[in-house]
């Protein structure tokens, strides 16, 4: 009685919530094909609000006890089918795949599975949520969606018809469908797969972590050790190609252990939702009140946030020129899903390297993709080969990736090789990388490429004083007070902003930075000044995070400069006796 139940509560639902009409008319397409099938796949889109609301019992089994929901559903689907004689071709009910889809799970703790936490539950075989950046994803394979399997004794009833039938269901591996050692339940005897009525889907595999693990790429340290680990996603059919490397997403799930060249944690997905940031609602209260008691200047205001920015690794006043240019940076960052088309990459020449260093460390901090790229790892997508012998490319994001819509620090540009700093000008230049996947070298008859937007800003600093630089003949080619020759040009030319921070530069405040340091080695965590106290990190923080989120819209009196500015800056190229060599990519920055 409780079966009966819930199959006419499905119905109902089906009925109520348009999912019926939806069966049907995805009927009338098998029926019309031309083409026998051994398995016929739907989608029933199921919102666990209504059904519980419809009936508790059902609502349960859905969110609990997903594989029989699905079971109640393929009943209600087989009766409706006969009934309505929708599919003259379909003999049994096992010929039926439902696959039910979660529009969203109840807002609780008990729905979201968190994997910086230990043990993960991947035994109750039920929907779980969780969010993630993708890291890496694999090419797309094949794998069984259903197969048909028939009594190899030919005198046995069961050798003909469709009464074996096996489909895939969440967790399961490919030789849970396709095995040689089934037997018929009737003879005993082995069963054979007919093949010609084998159906193969698609299926994709992706590696996603926390963003808390972000922390671990941002030279993150609050003296609490803390790990993380990824968590693979198995995406099937429809969900596949939905996931871009490097963007956050909600999946809806079901956790599994999958025993392969190791044994891990899995979740074969159910639905992905792209994740919007919250925008802020404002900033705090110090730069409001900042903000009203500079509005008589439009310059006031910005230059006050260059002076007190990051006052806790430098003292205000210092670098004014530098902070600014980062600040400048960091508000051209992005949260939602845009591409980052003003991306503002700084090359910084300092004979101070740790000092920059601690800034520059300090700075990318104060976004949420804010990544400090680790010596050891690479910056651009790297191949590998999946773990899960699905013989599919394995495709690892890269620090630039993972900064989409932020900023990625590389540090010196001296430590890298001549072809990393070619490989990074060509990614500066076209603002893309084309990865390319050898057929063979992966086992596959065909060589593959894939093209990835890079959609962040790179800062890195170049040390004057580094022993390699010392011995070497310096040559005339001079940016002002600048020694650039040990930097290919083209290179320099890539990098929006050159920034000199040295000791014969006017931004760079000897003694006050001595005094600094030394009251900072006294007292790490002391505030040394008023304005540390007034605007904190938390404070920058989200007067970035509200600023970049505008809409800005040029005034008549900006634009009027810009275009004197343009005209003038074109008299000057084109003399052709004291013209000065502006490229396209600086008249652009500028």
């Amino acid at each position: 009685m409780s079966d009966l139940k819930m199959k006419e509560a499905a119905l109902i639902y089906l009925d109520r919530s348009g999912g019926l009409q939806k069966f049907i008319d995805h009927c009338k397409y098998y029926n019309d094909s031309k083409q026998s099938y051994a398995v016929y796949r739907f989608n029933i889109l199921i919102n666990p609000s209504d059904v519980v609301e419809l009936d508790a019992e059902l609502g349960n089994h859905i969110l609990h006890h997903p594989l029989k929901a699905a079971q109640v559903f393929q009943s209600v689907c087989f009766i409706a089918v006969k009934t309505l004689s929708l599919i003259g071709q379909l003999q049994t009910e096992t010929q039926i795949n439902i696959v039910l889809k979660l529009t969203h799970l109840p807002p609780l703790p008990s729905y979201s599975l968190n994997f910086c936490e230990f043990p993960l539950d991947y035994t109750s075989q039920r929907f779980y949520m969780i969010q993630g950046i993708v890291i890496a994803m694999t090419t797309v394979t094949k794998y069984t969606q259903g197969a048909r399997f028939l009594c190899s004794d030919e005198a046995c009833p069961l050798s003909k018809g469709f009464q074996y039938i096996r489909v895939h269901v969440p967790g399961a591996t490919e030789s849970a469908t396709i095995r040689n050692d089934f037997v018929c339940n009737l003879c005993s005897s082995s069963l054979q797969e007919d093949r010609k009525f084998r159906v193969l889907g698609d299926k994709q595999i992706v590696e996603i972590i926390t963003a808390k693990a972000l922390h671990a790429f941002q030279g993150y340290s609050n003296n609490q050790p803390f790990r993380f680990q990824s968590l693979t996603i198995f995406l099937r059919d429809e969900l596949v190609n939905k996931m871009n490397i490097g963007d956050e997403y909600k999946i809806i799930g079901i956790p599994t252990c999958v025993k392969t060249l190791q044994t891990s944690v899995c979740i074969e997905a159910n639905s992905i939702t792209f994740c919007n940031p919250k925008v802020p609602s404002g900033i705090s209260d110090n730069f409001r009140c900042l903000l009203s008691l500079t509005s008589s200047s439009c310059w006031k205001f910005t230059a006050i946030l260059a002076n007190i920015f990051a006052s806790h690794i430098i003292p205000p006043g210092t670098y004014n020129f530098l902070k600014l240019c980062l600040l400048m940076s960091l508000v051209q960052t992005r949260d939602c899903n845009k591409e980052l088309e003003d991306c503002l990459d700084i090359l910084i020449i300092t004979s101070d390297t740790l000092l920059v260093d601690r800034l520059l460390n300090y700075s990318v901090n104060l976004v949420p993709r804010g990544i400090r790229h680790p010596v050891s790892t690479e910056i651009f997508p790297t191949l590998s080969r999946n773990n899960y012998g699905t013989g599919a490319v394995s495709i690892q994001a890269g620090s630039a990736l993972l900064a989409k819509g932020g900023i990625c620090f590389i540090g010196d540009l001296a430590s890298y090789k001549k072809d990393k700093l070619e490989q990074l000008q060509s990614v500066m230049e076209s603002r893309s990388i084309t990865v390319y996947i050898p057929g063979k070298k992966f086992g596959d008859d065909v060589d593959q490429q894939t093209t990835f937007p890079i959609q962040c800003s790179f800062w890195s600093f170049v040390d004057m004083d580094s022993s390699s630089r010392k011995n070497i003949q310096k040559t005339n080619t001079l940016i002002g007070q600048m020694d650039c020759s040990l930097i290919p040009a083209n290179l320099v030319e890539a990098f929006g902003l050159l920034i000199n921070c040295n000791e014969s530069s006017p931004c760079h405040s000897f003694l006050p930075t001595v005094q600094h340091t030394l009251k900072k080695a006294i007292d790490p965590e002391g505030l040394l000044y008023l304005a540390s106290k007034q605007f904190t990190t938390e404070d920058f923080e989200k007067l970035l995070a509200f600023a970049k989120n505008l809409n800005v819209e040029f005034s008549l009196e900006a634009e009027r400069m810009i275009h004197g500015y343009y005209l003038a800056s074109r008299r000057i190229r084109t003399d052709s006796i004291c013209g000065s060599k502006l490229s396209a990519s600086a008249l652009k920055y500028l």
